[in-house]
């Protein structure tokens, strides 16, 4: 597609470097940068809280079953749909890391202020999922294979088989066995009895049945891997999403007033051109 002349012009203007233009177009790079930091910690960070919820707010919900196989279908969404704009447009596979940055700082915000020093959980009660790991892997993939379909095989099915592994060291602790009032219960769980929630009946039942309930058995194994089976087909339906957003169209040039140009000098242009 062959530039007008006040494009032409424009992007002249904008790569001379020094000129009151490029320093207005970094000036708005960096804007749309931080809106765009901020927007992705907002949205990453209410979609989790919504849809995995509970699963990730409590250490004695972090069980061996339900959160292992939620979590990681629905970390997969935004950074999917993201992907496909950054590696396309921009030739970053960064989708994945960026969204989990993100998320680690708006979950650590939301525990700190909300959980912690507005209702006195305790840290051990209330930390957020890892999640980084397996979204890098996504990346890593994504930029080795520069394929959609590899990602969704290989990274979708990576964001899954690598979430219960990389909680296993911080988790395993709270699944030790321990006697209270002469019932055998986890670590989380007794976390869980002694910082009272919300009077609804979710938290006041056992999540995960069972004798000790101790981490590990085919239990966590079978989830994994029903969710990083799920996890390749939402990579890919996702990606389509993000696909059929980015193009969708494109939206005029607004910004040719703000660095110089008025609609008389365009029209001067196009009379020279002819």
């Amino acid at each position: 597609m062959s530039l007008t002349a006040p494009e032409k012009k424009l992007l002249k203007a904008i790569t001379t470097k020094g000129s009151a233009a490029a320093k207005i177009v970094r000036q708005l790079d960096l804007i749309v940068v931080g809106i765009l930091f901020f927007a992705i910690i907002a949205a990453f960070h209410i979609h989790i809280m919504l849809t995995v919820g509970d699963w990730d707010f409590w250490v004695d919900w972090k069980d061996r079953k339900n959160w292992v196989t939620l979590t990681p279908m629905l970390l997969i969404f935004i950074p999917a749909a993201l992907s496909y704009p950054f590696m396309q447009r921009f030739g970053l596979p960064i989708a994945g890391t960026l969204c989990a940055l993100c998320l680690v700082i708006g979950e650590w915000v939301s525990r700190i202020v909300g959980f912690h020093m507005w209702t006195y959980f305790p840290y051990s009660m209330i930390w957020p999922s890892i999640a980084i790991p397996g979204l890098m892997l996504m990346d890593l993939v994504l930029m080795l294979s520069r394929n959609a379909l590899v990602t969704s095989i290989f990274g979708g099915s990576a964001v899954a088989l690598a979430f219960a592994p990389a909680n296993w060291p911080i988790l395993a602790p709270y699944h030790l066995p321990v006697v209270h009032i002469d019932q055998v219960v986890s670590v989380a769980d007794l976390i869980g009895y002694s910082f009272t929630r919300t009077a609804t009946p979710e938290y006041l039942r056992i999540i995960e049945r069972g004798t000790l309930r101790t981490f590990g058995g085919e239990s966590t194994l079978i989830s994994t891997f029903f969710s990083a089976f799920v996890c390749m087909v939402l990579f890919f339906i996702w990606w389509k999403i993000g696909e059929w957003v980015t193009n969708l169209g494109t939206v005029p040039n607004r910004f040719k007033s703000m660095v110089g140009y008025s609609e008389e000098e365009d029209d001067e242009d196009a009379k020279e051109t002819v």
